[in-house]
């Protein structure tokens, strides 16, 4: 019996060993961290080297960015406050709240310097927040791809129905709050005809707004918020809608207004009718007119050539500062004299 319970004993001693070797995960480099890697010892001289290349790639790139954001021609119109008439200057909210007061104005813009086509035209817009949380949840982007899901405006607070009941399409504060000053342009007695054409992102024409949703009960409320809509045109035709409906992330921000393709030049006078619709006095906003040209960067944007200089400044500095520390105090590489238990305690 003595044998027995023995072996018994080896038996499950046994079993037990096998246990941990059961649960013991598959072995791989993966799992091990045993896969190859790159560990580049960096040198004096590698960081240095790297220092004065990235110097020397961003600051002609910066150069090059900044001349071409320069060679952008813009002419800039603030309208809002010299288009409310002399006598409504102390209540401007009254003056573009009253239904019976002419909106319209005359605006002269003087070109500078010669215009190449095609000419964009934007409309900006300051301290108008668009990035507003309640204001950029207040839509519903199924209703504007499907018309299965028209009637659909979950999410579209407080634009959701209009005061019978009926959906809005389409719902939400940022198409209710859709901008509606109108321009057109004249060079003495010659029309500039604004092309509005393709001023959207063609993805959003596309994908987010349907060729066959239509408007309906839009602005149809006890407050109008910004422009009408053209009930017969499907949403992926109404381009300024599309424009406006991709919000802006700054307060201060220019939406594509159209195009003007034909060349200006020095000393063109520009005639400018407008129509000062929009409602930017009951938040103290500011709004302006913008002719721009555009060059192969883009639109007037120098931040980014500045950006490119300071920091090919930077590294071309700190390559220097480097050299000249490397050359007044060398260190050897990989001195153990420097390692923390290989110091001397200070006082001793």
């Amino acid at each position: 019996m003595a044998s027995n319970a023995a072996g018994m004993s080896n038996a499950g001693s046994g079993a037990d060993g096998d246990a941990p070797r059961r649960n013991r995960p598959k072995y791989s480099k993966f799992t091990q961290q045993e896969l190859p890697a790159c560990k580049p010892i960096l040198t004096p001289k590698w960081v240095v080297s790297v220092f004065f290349l990235v110097g020397i790639i961003f600051v002609p790139v910066g150069v090059v960015s900044l001349l071409a954001a320069r060679d952008v021609v813009e002419i800039i119109d603030r309208y809002d406050h010299a288009c409310v008439p002399p006598n409504m200057t102390d209540n401007k909210l009254g003056y573009i709240q009253n239904q019976t007061i002419s909106k319209d104005c005359t605006r002269t813009l003087t070109v500078r310097k010669g215009m190449k086509q095609p000419i964009f035209v934007y409309y900006q817009l300051d301290n108008f927040y668009q990035n507003h949380r309640r204001y950029v949840k207040s839509r519903n982007d199924a209703q504007l791809r499907d018309y299965k899901k028209a009637n659909q405006t979950t999410s579209c607070e407080p634009e959701r129905f209009t005061a019978d009941g009926k959906p809005i399409v389409p719902c939400g504060l940022i198409a209710w709050s859709l901008f509606n000053d109108t321009y057109s342009f004249t060079r003495g007695n010659e029309n500039l005809t604004v092309d509005k054409k393709d001023i959207s992102w063609k993805s959003d024409r596309e994908h987010k707004f349907a060729k066959n949703v239509f408007p309906s009960n839009f602005q149809n409320g006890a407050l109008i918020g910004g422009k009408m809509l053209n009930t017969s045109i499907p949403l992926s035709e109404q381009e300024d809608l599309i424009v406006w409906m991709r919000t802006a992330a700054l307060p201060t921000f220019r939406k594509l207004y159209g195009r003007i393709n034909v060349d200006l030049k020095v000393n063109d006078t520009i005639v400018v009718k407008l129509s000062n619709n929009y409602n930017t006095y009951s938040f103290g906003g500011k709004k302006k007119l913008v002719l721009s040209t555009a060059t192969w960067l883009g639109g007037k944007n120098e931040f980014i050539g500045f950006a490119y200089l300071v920091v090919g400044g930077l590294c071309i500095f700190l390559a220097f500062a480097f050299t000249l520390l490397y050359a007044i105090k060398p260190r050897k590489l990989g001195d153990h004299n420097f390692l923390s238990w290989n110091r001397r305690p200070a006082g001793r």
